[in-house]
Parts: C-alpha cells; structure tokens; sequence
C-alpha cells in the first residue's frame, strides 16, 4: 500500500505528460488552421489534466474519418468514376465566356473529376405547387426506372401522393428505388415508413440505426434531393417531401422553395450520384441501360453535378462557392436559409464587395431555426461594414438555395451555407454556366428583394446587451450548428 502511495504522484506525472504530449502533437499534425493548432496546444499545456481530455473530446475530427471508414466499406464492384472532359472541348455562347468558362473547368476538376456537360436545360419550379406535380407526373410516365432520394419523407398529404404514385410505378412493372435519410424518415408521426412496406416499394433509409450511437442527429445525414426517372429525366433542388411546400393549400408552416427539372446529359451524374448512395447504403449496384442510357443534347446549358460529403478530403461544394466568388467582377447574388459561412467564405465575400463587387445575401427574416439567426447576427456586421448587401424577406420561411455570379453562372441545390451543409452532410448542386437560366434566377431573386427588409448597421448595433450577447454566446457553437 506505501509503495502505491509513493509511486502515484510519479504515476499521475507520466501519464499527465504522455497525454499532454500525444494529444499536442495530434493538434500539430492533423489541424490545417494554425489558429487552431495554436490555440489547442496552449489549451493542452495550460489546463492539466483537463486540456487533453477535453480535445479528446471535442478537438478530434471524427467526422471525416468515420465517414471515410464508412464509405471504404464497399460491398460489390465499385462504380466507374466519370471522365473529364478534355480542354478545349466545351462550347460556349461568346468567345470570352469561353475562356472563362475553360477557366473555371480547370479548376473545377481540380476540386471534383467530374465532367462538364453541354446540352441540357434546367426548369424552375416555384415551391410544391410547381414542383410536385411535375414530379409525380414524370413519375407516372416512367417506363423503366424511378430513382428517388430526399432527406424528409413526411407521413402527411404530399407525401402519400408521392406514394401514391410510386406503388402504381411497381405494379407496372417499373424498377423503383428510394433513399431516405435515416433521421429524415422520423420527421412525421407516424412514419412513412410502414406505407412504404405496406405498398410494396423498395426503399431504404441511409445511415440508420435505433441505435443513438451509431446513427448520430447532427452528422453525415444525406440532405441529397433527387429524382431520375427511365434514366433521362431529372429533378433536384433542395425541396423535401412535406405538406408546407403546397403553399397555395395554405399549410400551417408554409415553405418557400425552388426545385429544378433537368434534362440532358447532366442527368446522368445525377444518377451516378443516387446509384453510388444506394450501393453504399444497400449493397446493389444499378448499371445498365434502365438506369443509364444514352442521353441527347437537350439546349444550351453547361452543367455538372457537385456531390460532396465529410469523406472528401476537399469538399467539391465549398471551394467552388471559393472559387466562384474569387471569379466574380460584377455581381454576387446569395439566396439560403441557413447562412453562417466560415472564415474563409465570409472573407472572401468581404474582399468581394471592397473590389467593387456588388454582393447581395438575401435570408429569411422568419427562421424555422431561431438560433441560425442568432448566431449568424454578428457575421452580418462584418459583410454589412465590407460593403455587402443583406436582405430579409418579409413572407413565409424561405427555404431556397440559390446563387448567380455576373449574370452567367450559378448553382442550385441541396447545400446551405453553413459548415453542416459544407463540413459534415453528403449534399449535391448542380454547378451552371448559361446566360439564360442565370437570368432566370436573377429575376427570381429580383423579386425577392423587391419585397425584402434591408439589413443595417444600425439594426445589428442597436440589439440590446442581453441579444448581443446570446447571439455571441450561440455564435461560439456556429461550427455543430
């Protein structure tokens, strides 16, 4: 017992020093942000005994770790990764577009190896109204193939619709496949779930478990929004399946939205991207021509799809918002429901708008998440005083994800503006280059700040002490928000 007694404080002191020394040097190594590197060493050395306990905690990114540990796992053959398309190969409406364009697909596929394909058309379709009749009648014509993937599947009107339709596909005859979220699935009481068996439709839901350890609430959900059908007809966005969307019904939490009908060679990347999220969640590979056939130039537009999740090393999505707005000599036009952008996004936004980039962000004044505005609050000081423009719509909770540069490209999609969306989902946009559908967005978000509130300095300063403060407080946990 006297020789316990003597021998621990030299026990404590070794194990204190080797922790100590472990985790710093896993902060060295592993963190890109010298900030943080910094600010965790001093954090181990400074605090004993605590300060390496808490990184272990919370300074390790096991986000992107597990995901790759999860999407490592394959199960049968390995779907074909798509083939760059070679320089000089792409077509453009003016010279100049072209070298711009040339020059964006250069670093594009740096970001992401995925082609960009000439020869599509994209459609808007305003909320439900538009977009869920269009769905289900695309539906109702398939021949072959439905591949159909959402983050929240409601129990309610909307939602039985789609089900609707999909159980008439399968007595068809038609190959249906649908991939649901795993925490999207529980979004309605009841579930969906059970009708789906109950109607014979074969789905699955991603990443879930009963299990709260191992299907965590906050990470590596799949937000993705997609629908192909027969393999040449598409729709994405970033519209879920739920009654508020049917705005024109006048629903008791109306939602604002955009979805996208796109035709073209583009829809293949979007099948590409359900087929891998189906073979990683179920183990099937679709292949062949129910799900890939060959697909005719449909108009002008350029287009590639952007997937994008915790596994990539270089999330596709976000260094293209960085690179997009690094490109940008006019204008930048932003519209998302959830806006708290890292450091480096908010940067480069500012450094925008110093060079005379005229830079419009356009939110909900409504949130269906208060405390994303809480924490976004202080950040729009930062832009406003840059030069920035920032908006709040007056109308129902804006759910759109939308964002134009000079007029000529853009992007469209599932992924907000925050480090959920750009850090720990799997999302998918569709990048764009085409004067016409720009414009298109442009006159949409034109409306929209037609009828919007202006965000001033003086609104943001004039919070009272306690509001500054929690939006302060709120703003520390920005990151897991």
């Amino acid at each position: 017992m006297q020789f316990i007694v003597d021998i621990w404080p030299a026990l404590a002191a070794t194990i204190q020093f080797a922790a100590m020394a472990a985790t710093a040097a896993h902060a060295m190594l592993t963190k890109s942000d010298v900030r943080s590197a910094a600010g965790w060493v001093g954090f181990i050395l400074l605090v004993p005994f605590l300060g390496w306990l808490i990184y272990l905690l919370f300074g390790v990114n096991r986000i992107q770790r597990r995901a790759r540990e999860l999407r490592g796992v394959r199960r049968g053959k390995a779907l074909p990764a798509p083939v760059p398309v070679a320089r000089g190969s792409l077509p453009a409406e003016q010279e100049e577009q072209r070298r711009e364009l040339e020059s964006f697909a250069r670093f594009g596929q740096k970001v992401l190896p995925e082609s960009f394909e000439p020869g599509n058309t994209v459609d808007v379709l305003t909320n439900g109204d538009e977009a869920y009749p269009a769905m289900i009648e695309a539906i109702e014509q398939a021949t072959r193939s439905i591949a159909l993937s959402t983050y929240i599947f409601n129990n309610d009107g909307a939602g039985r619709l789609f089900v609707d339709a999909l159980a008439r596909a399968v007595e068809r005859g038609v190959r249906v496949r649908l991939l649901i979220d795993g925490v999207g699935s529980w979004y309605s009481r009841p579930s969906i779930i059970p009708l789906l068996t109950e109607r014979g439709i074969n789905y699955a839901r991603f990443l879930h478990s009963f299990m709260p350890w191992q299907m965590p609430y906050l990470n590596m959900r799949n937000h993705q929004k997609i629908l192909v059908v027969d393999g040449q007809h598409g729709f994405t966005g970033g519209m879920n399946i739920a009654i508020g969307n049917l705005v024109a019904e006048n629903p008791r939490k109306p939602i604002l939205d955009y979805h996208f009908r796109v035709d073209g060679p583009v829809v293949a990347q979007l099948m590409r991207t359900f087929a891998h999220e189906w073979e990683f969640t179920t183990g099937e590979i679709l292949s062949g021509p129910d799900w890939f056939p060959p697909i005719p130039h449909m108009g002008d537009l350029v287009a590639r799809a952007l997937p994008a999740g915790p596994d990539m090393g270089l999330n596709p999505i976000r260094w293209t918002l960085l690179g997009a707005l690094a490109e940008a000599r006019q204008s930048i036009r932003i519209v998302t429901p959830y806006f708290l952008p890292d450091t480096t996004l908010a940067t480069n936004l500012s450094l925008a708008a110093m060079r005379g980039v005229e830079v419009d962000i356009i939110l909900p004044k409504t949130n269906n998440l208060p405390f994303v505005d809480w924490a976004a609050t202080p950040s729009l000081l930062w832009l406003i005083e840059a030069g920035c423009r920032v908006w709040k719509t007056e109308s129902h909770f804006e759910h759109s994800k939308l964002m134009t540069v000079d007029g000529i490209w853009s992007t469209v999609g599932s992924a907000n503006w925050d480090g959920r969306s750009l850090r720990l989902n799997f999302e998918l946009n569709l990048e764009c280059y085409g004067s016409s559908f720009a414009r298109r967005l442009d006159r949409a978000i034109d409306a929209k700040i037609a009828s919007a509130r202006p965000v001033t300095l003086a609104d943001i300063s004039g919070r009272s002490f306690p509001t500054k403060l929690r939006d302060a407080a709120i703003r520390l946990a920005s990151p897991y928000l």
